[in-house]
């Protein structure tokens, strides 16, 4: 069975599917891999990594997608890629099938089976598949290195000769992977964090990383069976911003993370706490990409307001692209390995298995995952 590796055509995009070590251990198990040439290039993996792991390098980007059995890669497919990928061939990618279904309805018709990393469930057996949080944790930490960049002031305290100089103050909305890894980064680069998150549950987790845990009484809260933020009410989004405003006005960094998964972002800071911030100050917003936390944030832009910087970047894990390929890669490899047969040499492809039943979107030219199946109706 070919498995087939088409470099990456989005702008900003930087990762890559597969890693040469991910290649040698697919090959190992009996699988032909097939990369495009120069694939690995802004990763920081050559052609030559890959021909000694045991890939093919082509250079024919249509063949390759013709011929393979497999196709692996970050972003989710073109119009006229998809025209070239031949039926009953597995096609695996982020695809953000909740918000793309002219996408899904062109994979079905081709008679693709396509699989979404977004929907890969968050259950233990799963755990190792599950690229949503392992670029998640990236991202957490390249949005205090960002925050730290940009800051007219250092993170930790400093004593020194000339007086003695008090760690910045950071606040994290949101207690999730990213969450968490952006309180963790914040906390061993010296800053005093503080964090908030609508579903109490995660208290604990916020001090073991060692924030103080903002206590605001919305009401009943809590979360999906995913682990997923449920969506808040107007009146309980108002509550939380009133408690927010204050402990914005004292924070040097914001660090904004709230997503709803296959819905737009809520916006929970909007222009009068950004005004509530000092000059100099800054604000992250993870969701740029899918609305928005902050009024005033644009994607892979910096928006000065107030004096308070807004960074709104779209692909944060692509800023650390050769570990966040390390990661993807990792989640594909035992996606893949655990549906493949090495002795029947196929793709174990049973739409009822715990895993494969929420990640399969298409297949046999029909939509089969129910989630996104009832959206239709």
């Amino acid at each position: 069975m070919q498995i087939a590796v088409p470099a990456e055509t989005w702008a900003h995009e930087r990762r890559v599917a597969l890693i040469p070590d991910s290649v040698k251990q697919l090959t190992t198990v009996g699988l032909s891999v097939t990369v495009e040439a120069g694939l690995g290039e802004q990763a920081g993996f050559s052609d030559s990594e890959y021909a000694d792991a045991g890939a093919s390098v082509s250079n024919d980007r249509e063949a390759l997608l013709q011929q393979g059995d497999i196709i692996l890669r970050v972003r989710k497919p073109t119009p006229a890629d998809i025209d070239l990928i031949k039926r009953g061939a597995i096609h695996i990618s982020y695809l953000d099938p909740y918000n793309e279904a002219a996408l899904v309805d062109s994979l079905a018709k081709r008679g693709v089976t396509a699989i979404s990393m977004e929907m890969i469930p968050r259950t233990t057996r799963a755990q190792k598949m599950d690229a949503l949080s392992s670029q998640a944790n990236l991202a957490g930490y390249v949005m205090v290195l960002l925050a730290a960049n940009r800051l007219d002031r250092i993170l930790p305290m400093m004593m020194t000769p000339a007086g003695t100089l008090s760690p910045a103050r950071v606040f994290v909305i949101g207690a999730g992977v990213a969450g968490l890894q952006a309180i963790a980064t914040a906390k061993r680069l010296g800053a005093r964090v503080e964090a908030f998150d609508t579903r109490p549950i995660v208290a604990e987790q916020v001090r073991s990383v060692g924030a103080k845990f903002v206590e605001i009484d919305l009401g009943e809260t809590g979360q999906t069976e995913e682990g997923y933020a449920k969506e808040l009410t107007p009146e309980q989004l108002e509550l939380q911003r009133l408690g927010m405003k204050d402990v914005i006005s004292q924070s040097n960094v914001v660090i904004t993370t709230a997503q709803l998964f296959g819905r737009p972002a809520p916006r929970i800071i909007t222009k009068d706490m950004v005004d509530a911030m000092k000059p100099g100050g800054v604000i992250v917003d993870m969701a740029v990409d899918s609305g928005g936390n902050v009024e005033g944030s644009s994607p892979d832009e910096t928006v000065v307001q107030n004096g308070v910087s807004i960074i709104g970047v779209s692909n944060l894990p692509a800023h650390v692209a050769k570990d966040a390929s390390q990661m993807y890669s990792s989640n594909l490899y035992t996606l893949v390995s655990e549906y493949w047969d090495e002795e029947k040499t196929t793709f174990n492809l049973d739409l009822d298995d715990d895993i494969l039943k929420y990640c399969v979107i298409t297949h046999a030219g029909d939509i089969v995952n129910e989630a996104i199946k009832s959206l239709r109706n």
